[in-house]
């Protein structure tokens, strides 16, 4: 099973994201400083991490930074109070590879632990995705519903693959802001909102099973009916 490593100083919320990811089937340790997290996470072979920003001692940008110096590449979900883009820029820019702010649901916590051990696993090596009668041809970057091809623009195509790499799963506006349109948007305009309107009118032809639904109060889902 997959191993995660939880640093992260304070109790409570060690115990929620531990008892979170243990009850998805994943086998979680817990760090409660900066100091042993490094050591643990240098030498523990973990699937991912999840690295709390505001550590006493060593901090989470120092910690991350560290890792990625001695060529540790385990994928690592910050989890921060700081919450402006300037923030979240330079977790990433310092090794993090998602960013999620406090207070945070558990669901999303782990929708997004999952999504990471998924890109860092085969997911990030697969050419060729499917659900159903929908192929991805990540290569040529084309698309095709029951054999026809799809005209799809670039950023259509991003959500596309996002939201088929993820088939199944309930995923939230924010998680496919993030994804698709990086952090310097604002994600308070409906542009996810249109973007889904005219992926559907592309891919969800007259006469075929409807692919995207929308979970009211949630987010969206792609799955075969």
């Amino acid at each position: 099973m997959p191993r995660v490593l939880t640093i992260e100083d304070d109790v409570v919320t060690a115990r929620e994201i531990v008892a979170e990811l243990t009850r998805r089937g994943l086998v979680v340790d817990w760090a409660e400083d900066g100091s042993s997290g490094l050591e643990r996470a240098r030498d523990g072979g973990y699937d991912a991490i999840t690295l709390d920003r505001m550590l006493p001692g060593l901090d989470g940008l120092s910690l991350v930074t560290r890792l990625r110096e001695c060529g540790v590449q385990t994928p690592v979900l910050m989890i921060s109070a700081l919450s402006d883009v300037d923030e979240r820029v330079r977790g990433l820019r310092a090794g993090g590879d998602d960013y999620l702010t406090k207070p945070f649901s558990p669901d999303e916590m782990a929708a997004r632990v999952e999504v990471l051990l998924r890109r860092h696993g085969t997911a990030a090596r697969e050419t060729q995705l499917r659900v159903a009668d929908l192929e991805l041809d990540l290569i040529g970057r084309i698309a095709r519903r029951a054999g026809a091809e799809l005209e799809l623009l670039p950023t259509e195509f991003r959500l596309l693959e996002f939201l088929v790499r993820q088939s199944g799963q309930v995923v939230t506006r924010t998680m496919i802001f993030e994804a698709v349109w990086g952090y310097h948007f604002d994600p308070g305009t409906n542009v996810i909102e249109v973007h889904i309107g005219r992926l559907r009118r592309k891919i969800d032809l007259p006469g075929m099973p409807a692919l995207i639904r929308t979970v009211r109060g949630s987010g969206y889902l792609l799955e075969a009916d």
